[in-house]
Order: C-alpha cells, then sequence, then structure tokens
C-alpha cells in the first residue's frame, strides 16, 4: 500500500468495473413510460371545451347557446353590458330592437374566453340567466333601457 499505482495489484484501489451502468437507464425509462401513461390519462380524462354555438336575436334581447355551462362574469360599464365567457368560439356581431331602439351586439375573442359587448343609444341595463335545454345550455339576456 504505497500508492494507487497498479503494479502487480496488491493494493487497496479498487479494479475499474467493466460492466455498463444499467440502473441509471433502468430508472430514466421508468420516468418516461410513467410520464407517458399519465399524460395520456390526464388526455383522456379532460372535459370537453365549452364552446358558443350560436347567438339569436330575441324580442328584448339575446340569447346565446352553449354545448355545456360557461362561466360567465357580466358586468354594467357606463350604459353597456359586458359579458365575459369562458368559452371558445368565433367572432359575430349583429343589431337588435329593444323598445324600438338599435343595440349592437359584438362577441370578439379575448383573452380569459369571449367577450360580448351590447352598446345602445342609450344606456342600457341588463338581466341574465342560464338553463340546461335538451342538453344545451341556454343564457337569456334580458334588456332594457335605464
Amino acid at each position: 500500500m504505497h500508492g494507487s499505482e497498479e503494479k502487480d495489484r496488491l493494493h487497496s484501489t479498487p479494479e475499474e468495473d467493466p460492466r455498463p451502468k444499467l440502473m441509471p437507464k433502468v430508472f430514466g425509462s421508468l420516468a418516461i413510460v410513467g410520464m407517458m401513461v399519465g399524460l395520456m390519462i390526464g388526455r383522456l380524462t379532460q372535459p370537453d371545451p365549452v364552446e358558443l354555438q350560436q347567438v339569436e336575436v330575441a324580442a328584448d334581447g339575446l340569447v346565446v347557446w352553449f354545448n355545456q355551462e360557461p362561466k360567465v362574469h357580466g358586468e354594467h360599464i357606463d350604459g353597456t353590458i359586458a359579458l365575459l365567457f369562458d368559452a371558445q368560439g368565433r367572432a359575430q356581431n349583429g343589431q337588435l330592437q329593444v323598445n324600438q331602439k338599435t343595440v349592437n351586439w359584438r362577441v370578439r375573442l379575448a383573452d380569459q374566453g369571449l367577450l360580448l359587448n351590447l352598446v345602445a343609444a342609450r344606456p342600457l341595463r341588463g338581466e341574465w340567466s342560464a338553463s340546461q335545454v335538451d342538453g344545451r345550455w341556454r343564457l337569456a339576456i334580458h334588456l332594457r333601457e335605464e
């Protein structure tokens, strides 16, 4: 035991193992397989996204149809009505009549989902209610002038 150099193999330094190290490869493979199985299970259990199907003009407002119940946040802002839906859909716009006055509505894509704006020449007030009809969600928006 005078040093670590190999002269006659009679010292305390162990020899280098010529066999490959398989345990890191086994653990790496198990981690990858576990991640892939977890992603597949997550994809199978993920619910369908909420989607705006159509917007209909009613006698005193709008009726908005979704494939399932959306999260809705609504506000009255300076005489306009803004409804934010946690849903997907396409941008659209139109007009309707409330007390023989024109009300413009527009659905546009926002960062958090879809934004429905209702604007008229006079300040508007609105009430909305949701219900399930034939497996779809119907959000009725009733408008009146202030």
